[in-house]
């Protein structure tokens, strides 16, 4: 597994580097191949420590966020919740993971998730905006996201509120 560790505004030291990719290796590489790439993302935040690990692997994303005033502490959790997404979405997930990646990895026996339930369908009319736009509408709507045409692209994107309190775009990608 191809493991990237950056930093935001901070030094990393070499034995995390260490700690990182043997950790990486030894608990999450019996779930993925070798293709899959695992970022780490380090930041600090009112005195704490904030991992943020994605894993990408056959165009299924797994990503976790943990924040500690310890790194190692951090990156324990965030494996730890990569982990549990794995575990509670296992039989959804294990065909696209390696085909051992559940051949005694689990001691424990694991509670089967039933198929998602959609409780409600909603079609709504999308006219042009700009992003500014998008989430003052957001906002007024008191909703947690927002789909919207892009008025510079024309593509339907997304736009929501982080837990940081900042706002994100998600925008297709069609390369």
């Amino acid at each position: 597994m191809k493991t990237t560790i950056t930093a935001k505004k901070m030094q990393i030291p070499q034995n995390f580097t260490e700690y990182a990719q043997e950790k990486i290796d030894s608990k999450l590489s019996k779930f993925f191949g070798d293709e899959a790439d695992a970022k780490i993302v380090l930041s600090e935040i009112k005195n704490q420590i904030v991992v943020e690990l994605t894993v990408k692997y056959n165009s299924i994303i797994y990503r976790s966020e943990r924040a500690a005033v310890d790194k190692n502490d951090a990156l324990d959790d965030a494996v730890d919740k990569i982990i549990r997404q794995i575990r509670k979405n296992k039989t959804k997930v294990e065909k696209r993971l390696k085909d051992t990646a559940f051949k005694d990895a689990f001691a424990e026996p694991v509670e089967e998730v039933s198929d998602y339930t959609v409780i409600k369908e909603k079609k709504f009319k999308l006219r042009p905006m700009d992003v500014e736009e998008a989430i003052l509408q957001m906002n007024l709507l008191s909703h947690e996201f927002f789909m919207f045409l892009n008025a510079k692209t024309g593509t339907i994107n997304v736009v929501y509120k982080r837990d940081d309190g900042n706002y994100a775009v998600l925008q297709p990608d069609n390369d």
